[in-house]
């Protein structure tokens, strides 16, 4: 086949995560070539613990990890323990992996990766931007040799997971956000509400859960009490953020509907800190700076979700 595509994955392990790191280990077009890991979900020593546990359940003892920022750029922010279980894993009581985490520092090795693989390089992020704004800061020529940038975050019309406006991964840092949003002449970013629109139905998950295959019941158990929470709380259906963003990333041909619009980072309303405003109607005159994730066919994120979890070949 042909030469595969160099995928570096910014990361705060994390159920959701999990998943997406698992997905992109089992797609054959993409080769990951680290994780760099913050704080986020939650603090940096589960986070960066968890990262090293997924990659020898899978294993790849292959794959680099990178601890990175243990916390936001300015403003303290509180974790998502109460989703994620206080150790980002169920708190199922996991024995640590082997190995440890390199000792070069997560900016630092986004900065040599994308040298190592300049114009080829799929920088995708699943948490708070504080590792790439902090490589932004050293190197502000890092977007000239990264050939795609996915983001997992956001609420583009404002229904936000963690505030009534904001997401998650932006609100945890706004300013890291602001720094990254741009930095980057282009960003592809998959939100919370394109996440919502692509749930998957907890029926369903149970059932490729119950496969007899190792990473199947890896997941199960890591997943169980989140994914508790999430029926008690949210109802039918389950939202795997992290998992519709890297179906996009890995195969986006599979994308059904995308809009191009300029958005900024809002980082001091009283009410709006952490929103991602987007500028529907280009009003601002500024340049288009985004590719949004409207729609993705189902059916092709739920077989990535489902070939992740060793069900299908």
């Amino acid at each position: 086949m042909s030469k595969k595509i160099p995928l570096l994955i910014d990361t705060d392990p994390g159920v959701d995560d999990a998943l997406a790191l698992l997905m992109a280990f089992a797609d054959e077009r993409h080769e990951v070539v680290g994780l760099t890991v913050a704080a986020g979900n939650v603090g940096l020593g589960h986070t960066v613990r968890n990262a090293l546990k997924l990659c020898e359940v899978a294993g790849r003892g292959d794959v680099p990890v990178f601890a990175g920022a243990p916390d936001p750029l300015v403003h303290p922010a509180e974790d998502a323990a109460h989703v994620h279980g206080r150790d980002g894993f169920g708190d199922v009581d996991l024995p640590a992996a082997a190995r440890a985490a390199e000792t070069e520092h997560a900016a630092l090795a986004i900065l040599r990766l994308s040298h190592q693989y300049a114009g080829e390089l799929l920088l995708v992020a699943l948490g708070p931007l504080t590792n790439i704004a902090l490589a932004l800061k050293l190197d502000p020529t890092l977007p000239q040799r990264v050939k795609r940038f996915l983001v997992m975050g956001g609420a583009i019309t404002g229904h936000g997971n963690i505030t009534p406006v904001a997401e998650f991964n932006i609100a945890f840092d706004p300013e890291a956000a602001h720094i990254v949003f741009t930095a980057f002449p282009h960003v592809e970013v998959a939100d919370w509400e394109a996440t919502v629109a692509h749930g998957l139905l907890h029926r369903s998950v149970e059932q490729w859960l119950a496969a007899d295959t190792d990473k199947a019941r890896f997941y199960e158990l890591i997943s169980r009490q989140t994914r508790l929470w999430s029926e008690d709380s949210r109802g039918e259906h389950w939202y795997a953020a992290d998992a519709l963003a890297m179906a996009w990333a890995l195969q986006p041909e599979g994308a059904t509907r995308l809009e191009q619009r300029p958005l900024a980072i809002e980082m001091a309303g009283g009410r709006t800190r952490g929103a991602t405003v987007v500028d529907w109607n280009r009003q601002t005159g500024a340049a288009d700076n985004t590719t949004l994730l409207i729609g993705y066919d189902q059916a092709r994120f739920e077989s990535q979700v489902q070939r992740a979890l060793g069900l299908v070949s």
